[in-house]
């Protein structure tokens, strides 16, 4: 697509050029534009697309108090996102006339960079438009995200406190949150209404989880809450006399008690009343119109066209070559029994679990820091480009612990003032073990998530939206991708590490067939978990919450192998068509210089590649 638009504009400016050299003048009211003029036509286009593109994203970003946190802007971090009803559809109306302002721009005009921005603009608001009609297709509190847990994240750790205005503002989002939660509360009934219900064993976690925050000084004699305890560790750094200290404490106290409780009291009765109406029914087939959601689902998800049914064959298909890898490897550590037999054995030996006791934790994060720290010294074998922000690696805070996935990244904030985040859940440390530590850490840290969305905010001459946007398949499969390459280079010199990688990957091809299995061919949360169970090494608390993720996020899991995949096929091909002038430093340049795309797209920046290293 790119080639064929370069391809027409490089032969429209070669022709200006010869007609401006060899036809005889003509009146300047009909002669062709130079291609200097066209050049300049084609500049000022660029430059009033990507001032929309900005506009348009900063906008967004400006309507949202929460995400400017996210990004490390303070204009109005006293206040809470506007979650209504209302609200989603003014944001409708907007996106329709963004798309009108998009589709005013002559895209012929535009160079290839800015092309790129214009295509991904434009599906980025007709998807948003087409899928408003499934704007309740979700469950807004859940055991993996939802506004009783992501406050107490945001505020905690986001929410910086560098001055008495930062301090206050703190203090005026705790008193925000009723109106906040009165509006979540309001968007579960209008699901409940619909028919969307989250199942039964979604509501003891969102009610433990929304307890534990209310737990502790100021709510009771116990030690101080985690917001108590977050906002005085943070005041305590600024200079202020102890009288100012004392009164933005007090005022937090009173938050706390007056504001925060209730909101929280309520929230959580309203979620109890729920649960007596819900049911066991897991899948998104029990929604109004579940199967057109789900498809669109997987659609957006993967950036692909592949049904649920090919989907779910290749996820079978994944999980038996896997299972013959791992095979292999049993041979060499001279294990004998059934794969299925060794998959207790790992699953049960505690040599690969350390204590559950805060030595045992801290163990863990200093191995897996060291791990990331190893491969630090090795990427200049294996990037060009590499990120500018530091990294580090944390445990997953007790307040959310309980609930929240084995791990993930945050990303470093816009301005560079705090470091990307590879956090692990240490909560279960039977669900940490050792043999995939190494694995985990080059997934959401170095090669992986870190590598791939630092960069891509770092990246230079490309509009925010793209600096900041994602597309899940392309940055899971990255991640999955980077828990392989290190294997291609002499890492994973043990083989029980070795066959903790293929475990995490085993673990994402068992994703694809149970997703689509609970929400396309109506398994239950006890079959998805049996099939988790019978097909990896993981501990059963594992495939419980993975199962539980599946149900409350449909779609959400089938990107990392479906991306994983498509990145080792263009890389086999870029290989197979360029042999000894394949360079892995230059593919994952490629790869990353662009920021997230669509897979399709990600295809053809490889076949660019491709045919300019065979031209030079």
């Amino acid at each position: 697509m790119f080639d064929m638009k370069r391809i027409a504009l490089a032969v429209s400016l070669a022709l200006a050029a010869t007609a401006c050299s060899e036809a005889p003048k003509t009146n300047a009211a009909t002669e062709a534009p130079s291609a200097a003029e066209q050049q300049a036509q084609q500049k000022t286009e660029s430059e009033k697309a990507n001032q929309l593109f900005e506009e348009i994203f900063m906008d967004a970003v400006m309507r949202s108090p929460m995400y400017q946190s996210y990004l490390g802007i303070k204009d109005d971090q006293d206040k809470w996102d506007d979650i209504s009803d209302a609200k989603s559809a003014e944001e409708l109306d907007i996106a329709k006339v963004n798309l009108e302002k998009v589709l005013a721009i002559d895209e012929s005009q535009l160079d290839e960079q800015t092309y790129l921005s214009w295509q991904l603009m434009k599906q980025e608001l007709e998807q948003e438009i087409a899928d408003y009609k499934w704007r309740h297709h979700n469950y807004p509190v859940n055991q993996m995200f939802g506004m009783h847990s992501s406050v107490a994240s945001l505020l905690i750790n986001q929410h910086r406190i560098s001055s008495v205005d930062d301090a206050e503002d703190y203090i005026s989002r705790l008193n925000g949150l009723p109106e906040l939660f009165e509006q979540l509360t309001e968007n579960l009934k209008i699901r409940a209404e619909k028919g969307i219900i989250a199942p039964k064993f979604v509501y003891p976690y969102v009610i433990s989880d929304s307890q534990n925050i209310i737990t502790g000084a100021p709510f009771d004699d116990g030690e101080p809450s985690v917001l108590l305890e977050d906002f005085t560790k943070k005041i305590e750094n600024l200079d202020i006399e102890d009288a100012q200290f004392n009164e933005l404490k007090g005022a937090a106290e009173t938050a706390l008690v007056e504001s925060v409780k209730p909101a929280y009291d309520n929230l959580i009765a309203a979620v109890k009343e729920l649960e007596q109406q819900a049911d066991t029914k897991d899948g998104a087939w029990k929604f109004p119109d579940g199967e057109a959601f789900y498809n669109n689902a997987l659609q957006r998800t993967t950036t692909t066209d592949l049904t649920a049914d090919e989907i779910h064959q290749i996820g079978l298909d994944e999980v038996a070559r896997i299972h013959e890898e791992m095979r292999a490897i049993m041979e060499v550590v001279g294990y004998e029994g059934t794969l299925q037999e060794f998959f207790v054995h790992m699953r049960n030996n505690q040599d690969f679990i350390y204590p559950d006791t805060e030595e045992g934790r801290q163990r863990y994060l200093e191995e897996a820091k060291a791990y990331i720290d190893t491969m630090r010294g090795f990427l200049d074998e294996l990037f060009i480009t590499k990120p500018k922000a530091d990294m580090i690696v944390k445990a997953v805070e007790p307040f959310r612990e309980k609930s929240a996935g084995k791990a993930f990244y945050q990303q470093p904030s816009m301005d560079g003032s705090r470091p990307g985040v590879y956090y692990a859940n240490l909560y279960d440390m039977a669900s940490m073990p050792t043999y995939q530590m190494e694995a985990l850490a080059y997934h959401e840290g170095i090669p992986g998530h870190h590598m791939q969305i630092a960069i891509q905010q770092e990246l230079e001459g490309i509009p925010s939206f793209r600096k900041f946007g994602r597309y899940t398949a392309y940055s899971e499969g990255w991640g999955l991708y980077t828990e392989m390459l290190p294997k291609e280079y002499g890492f994973y010199k043990d083989p029980y590490s070795d066959f903790g990688r293929l475990a995490m990957e085993l673990w994402r091809a068992v994703r694809l067939v149970v997703d689509t299995g609970i929400h396309d061919k109506k398994w239950t949360r006890e079959e998805g978990i049996d099939f988790y169970v019978s097909n990896t090494p993981n501990a059963e608390a594992d495939a419980v919450k993975m199962v539980e993720r599946h149900i409350v996020m449909p779609g959400q899991a089938t990107a990392y192998k479906i991306g994983m995949l498509k990145i080792l096929e263009l890389r086999e091909k870029a290989k197979a068509e360029l042999g000894d002038a394949f360079d892995i430093r230059e593919f994952h340049d490629t790869v990353l210089a662009n920021g997230p795309v669509p897979l399709n797209i990600l295809e053809q920046f490889v076949n660019d590649y491709i045919a300019d290293k065979k031209a030079s």
